[in-house]
Parts: C-alpha cells; sequence; structure tokens
C-alpha cells in the first residue's frame, strides 16, 4: 500500500516505513499527520477527496537537514560589477509511520 501526499508546494509517493527530507515543517520532534491526495492498495486506487473522507498518513519528525549548497555569480564585463551569493535549503527529515485507509478504523 502506498499514498500520495503533499507538502512544502510538492507532492510524494510514501509508503509505510520510508523516509524522506521535505521541506521544512514547523513541527518538533514528534508526530505529524498528512491528508493524502491518492491511496494505492493492490489494485485498488481511492482518489478524490469525497471517498477519502477519514484517510491518513502519519509520520514522525526524525531531524532537519540541510540540502546541498546552491552558488550564484553574476558578472558583468568592464564594469568591475561582481555579486556572489549561496544558498543551502532547510528540510525536515520524516518517517513515515502507518498509512490509514478510509474504511479501517483505528482507535
Amino acid at each position: 500500500m502506498y499514498a500520495v501526499i503533499k507538502t512544502g508546494g510538492k507532492q510524494y509517493r510514501v509508503a509505510q516505513g520510508q523516509r524522506l527530507d521535505v521541506e521544512r515543517v514547523t513541527a518538533d520532534e514528534g508526530e505529524l499527520s498528512f491528508e493524502p491526495l491518492m491511496l494505492v492498495d493492490g489494485e485498488a486506487v481511492t482518489a478524490g477527496t469525497g471517498s477519502l473522507a477519514g484517510a491518513k498518513v502519519t509520520a514522525k519528525v526524525v531531524g532537519e537537514v540541510l540540502g546541498p549548497k546552491v552558488v550564484g555569480f553574476r558578472y558583468k564585463n568592464k564594469s568591475n560589477q561582481r555579486r556572489h551569493w549561496g544558498h543551502r535549503q532547510q528540510y525536515t527529515t520524516i518517517e513515515i509511520t502507518g498509512i490509514t485507509s478510509p474504511g479501517s478504523q483505528e482507535g
């Protein structure tokens, strides 16, 4: 079983036990829950807001990490104009702990 979730403006295909880096989430070390956009269980595909009511994907925050450094440089010839900058995106590492389908009841 896998699900498609949306966080940070991006969509990710996730399965239970998977670790992934997502855009920084403002949650401390603990549990997160996401509303799935699509659930696939074998041959059964469930999508749409009405049919996914009650479904959720739970995850725990493992830590935070920095992405690769992006370096930019702007240069204009013969005028001594130079600009140099760098950026490292912050990511949160999460681990998917469970995927709950709409029909199942977990208490």
